[in-house]
């Protein structure tokens, strides 16, 4: 939106509309998922909970998720899941998934896949990923390959199909 944001406290970046999932998220002992998303979202908590509970059946977990502490003994899968519901419920404008697709089955995969398309509708969404598998089910709109920290080439899907032919070294 045309602000400089780097200087910027996490709490100051997440008010902006920015949404940022971690490759590893970190488990957060004694904080509930339930209360740290509503804390979060606000408003009445009856129409949050039941927004919630129908969020949790679309990525296919269960309820019980909703009483445990945020991703205090998970595997990588649901803590990539869990990292997709907080960005379905909190709606940034903005979101960054750091390797979203670590540690995803194939059935994961393809759902996450189908979330991160529904939340391209209402989001600006940038994937940062070193393989192809994701963007088997998702189409990108711009791609970028970075070294060393800067971006170094850049083009549409098709350079996703030139990296997988050739590798980051010939390109």
């Amino acid at each position: 939106d045309g602000k400089n944001i780097l200087k910027a406290k996490p709490d100051e970046r997440a008010k902006a509309g920015l949404f940022v999932s971690f490759q590893s998220p970190p488990s957060i002992p004694g904080v509930k998922l339930t209360n740290m998303l509503h804390l979060a979202k606000g408003g009445d908590f009856s129409v949050f909970y039941k927004n919630l509970k129908e969020k949790l059946n679309d990525l296919k977990l269960d309820t019980e998720f909703l009483s445990r502490s945020l991703n205090e003994d998970f595997s990588g899968g649901e803590k990539k899941k869990m990292e997709i519901l907080q960005a379905m419920i909190l709606r940034p404008k903005y979101i960054i998934f750091d390797e979203i697709d670590t540690g995803l089955d194939i059935d994961s995969l393809k759902l996450v896949a189908q979330k991160i398309k529904e939340l391209s509708e209402f989001s600006g969404v940038l994937i940062i990923t070193h393989y192809q598998r994701l963007l088997q089910y998702l189409t990108p709109d711009k791609v970028w390959i970075m070294k060393a920290g800067k971006i170094v080439l850049s083009g549409g899907a098709e350079l996703v199909k030139q990296i997988e032919e050739k590798g980051y070294e010939k390109l």
